[in-house]
């Protein structure tokens, strides 16, 4: 059996959404689901204990009430949850060590109305070791945020450069839409190149943009070919389209099921930064997004 899915849950209504998606996903994936619930330490010296004691009993009985739900919900699905005595971006961190997959609310029981991604969420997606989902609050409708219309097909959304081709983000996607029986949207953002944007290039004509776009299709296409022959079952779509990244990306993941993008792992980056496209997805789209961590 592979790595579990570990879901990061504190009560709230988007724990409680991402604790359904990370059951979904470890019934796909055919592995067990672990539920970390974090109970930071008590300020004070001594700590007073009947007040430790009583975060630890309404923390055990709401994980005893999710496993219950959940099993009803996933009778073949394997379930535990367990505790741990950090703050909770430090307690998920830690117990991700061995996972194959974090799964964690866009925002906490922590957020206010309106925050789109709670400061734990960015912390982990920022940091952990294994891909991280964000999960809204409301992802009705599959795995999706429910515009897709019925009967339409499941759709994954991945960003990709083909120019800097990275194969942990795409093997996630492709992996993905295989399990899910989904289209595979492939989007690559591109723009002018420097010498048509100068002082001296008063204009673009047709032919020349045409031109630059044919050559980024048919980059796009040989850095995909690898993936198209490992995944047959998996349909693509390409879209390479003149726009900034996070506006393609964000204009694509409408109705998606599911976006995957891409996170460098830099151990000199400090700790809990994103890169610029990422946060923008992260803060705007509506759909779960899977941010995969790669050496690139």
């Amino acid at each position: 059996m592979g790595h579990p899915v570990l879901a990061g849950i504190d009560g709230s209504e988007p724990s409680l959404a991402a604790a359904d998606w990370a059951a979904r996903e470890a019934q796909l994936r055919g592995v067990p689901l672990r539920l970390v619930h974090a109970v930071p330490p008590l300020p004070g010296d001594p700590v007073p204990v009947q007040a430790a004691e009583t975060l630890h009993h309404v923390g055990e009985r709401m994980l005893q009430r999710v496993i219950a739900d959940l099993g009803a919900r996933y009778p073949d699905l394997q379930v535990w949850g367990e505790q741990a005595a950090d703050a909770p971006a430090v307690a998920l961190l830690g117990a991700a060590g061995d996972a194959g997959l974090l799964v964690v609310g866009a925002r906490g029981s922590g957020g206010f109305d309106g925050l789109a991604v709670g400061s734990v969420a960015q912390r982990v997606a920022a940091a952990a070791e294994c891909p991280v989902v964000l999960v809204p609050e409301r992802p009705v409708g599959g795995f999706g945020d429910g515009t897709r219309v019925a009967g339409g097909v499941a759709q994954v959304v991945v960003g990709f450069d083909a120019h800097r081709p990275v194969g942990e983000v795409a093997d996630f996607a492709f992996a993905a839409a295989e399990a899910r029986g989904a289209l595979l949207r492939v989007v690559q953002a591109w723009a002018l190149p420097a010498e048509a944007v100068s002082p001296q290039k008063l204009f673009v004509t047709e032919e020349d943009r045409a031109t630059w776009e044919d050559q980024e299709v048919l980059r796009l296409s040989d850095a995909l070919r690898t993936r198209q022959d490992k995944y047959p079952q998996v349909a693509t779509r390409t879209d390479v389209v003149l726009l900034h990244p996070a506006e393609a990306l964000l204009n694509a993941s409408r109705g998606a099921d599911l976006l995957v993008v891409g996170r460098r792992s830099d151990p000199q980056a400090p700790e809990g930064q994103l890169g610029p496209v990422t946060h923008a997805v992260l803060h705007h789209t509506r759909c779960p997004v899977a941010v995969v961590p790669h050496a690139g």
